[in-house]
């Protein structure tokens, strides 16, 4: 670590954009958010195939329902990239309180939302779990052309939930060793306009 013992915000100060030492855990972790962001990108790129595909067999006088699969997609992406996004700093935060708070009450209060976090994800994904298993158990299938087996576009958001819970959970100890959390440290980066 460089710089000096404490950050700005009374966190341990570190030099590299990702918070913490980089053991093979942490850079498992990385890999992790990193691929679960490239797969909300390339559920991105299948809203784009859809729909272009629909334009195309419309235009060959054929039929293509993009409505229902660009929804699965738009789903998958939202969820898939959830983590990658908290991580990076690029999740809409309302600072008011924590932002004009002194250094220690701020870890507690930055630990007390990320908790707080924690809770309701797993929550969310209990029941997002609980949808996937029923989905399957009763062979529940899209009411669209297609007829896609619903717990495969529901499987993606309960994967993209599972990863967002281990972030918090990554974010939460990191805190709670004093490392800045990475949401903050990599902030500045993305209102720059980095990633």
């Amino acid at each position: 670590m460089t710089g000096t013992p404490e950050g700005p915000q009374g966190f341990a100060a570190v030099s590299a954009p990702v918070a913490g030492p980089r053991g093979p855990l942490r850079r498992g972790l990385d890999a992790l958010y990193l691929v679960s962001g490239a797969l909300s990108g390339l559920f991105l790129v299948g809203i784009a195939v859809t729909i272009v595909a629909q334009v195309v067999a419309r235009q060959l006088g054929g039929t293509i329902d993009s409505t229902e699969t660009a929804g699965f997609c738009l789903a998958a992406s939202t969820f898939l990239g959830l983590a990658y996004a908290f991580r990076r700093g690029a999740h809409i935060r309302v600072t008011l309180l924590i932002g004009r708070a002194p250094s220690g009450p701020r870890r507690w209060l930055e630990l007390w939302c990320v908790a707080f976090s924690i809770l309701a994800v797993a929550y969310f994904l209990w029941w997002a779990v609980d949808l996937v298993w029923f989905s399957w158990a009763f062979d529940e299938i899209s009411p669209g052309l297609m007829a896609i087996p619903l717990w495969i576009p529901r499987s993606a958001m309960a994967l993209g939930a599972a990863v967002f819970l281990i972030a918090l959970v990554d974010e939460f100890v990191s805190i709670l060793r004093g490392v800045v959390p990475s949401y903050e440290a990599n902030a500045e980066h993305v209102l720059e306009g980095g990633e």
